[in-house]
């Protein structure tokens, strides 16, 4: 149960993340809500999965989620490059957030 609070936790800080553009320097109140609303969540979710996992690979793997679905939100909403390097790079960090959810620690 652990791992799929830490996976909700990393959706949300992509939530904040991209939602951080929405806000356009915190000037538009609707964004800023959700922004600060996700990323109150996404930590208090972080928090509850550290209680049965170790940090170091809770913290690397939810800042993966977050890096992995900030990249390819960045790609599909705001026209980012999808070149092959970049997306081999987002192919990299799904292996490891993958390896850290399967290796024994």
């Amino acid at each position: 149960m652990a791992w799929v609070v830490l996976f909700v936790a990393g959706l949300f800080e992509v939530g904040w993340a991209v939602g951080l553009k929405y806000t356009e320097g915190f000037t538009k109140l609707w964004p800023t809500v959700w922004t600060v609303a996700s990323i109150v969540i996404s930590m208090g979710l972080l928090g509850l999965a550290l209680k049965h996992l170790p940090v170091g690979t809770a913290y690397a793997v939810w800042t993966g989620i977050g890096t992995l679905g900030t990249a390819i939100l960045g790609i599909y909403l705001f026209g980012e490059p999808a070149t092959a390097l970049r997306l081999l790079c987002i192919g990299l960090i799904t292996v490891g957030i993958l390896g850290l959810r399967f290796v024994p620690s």
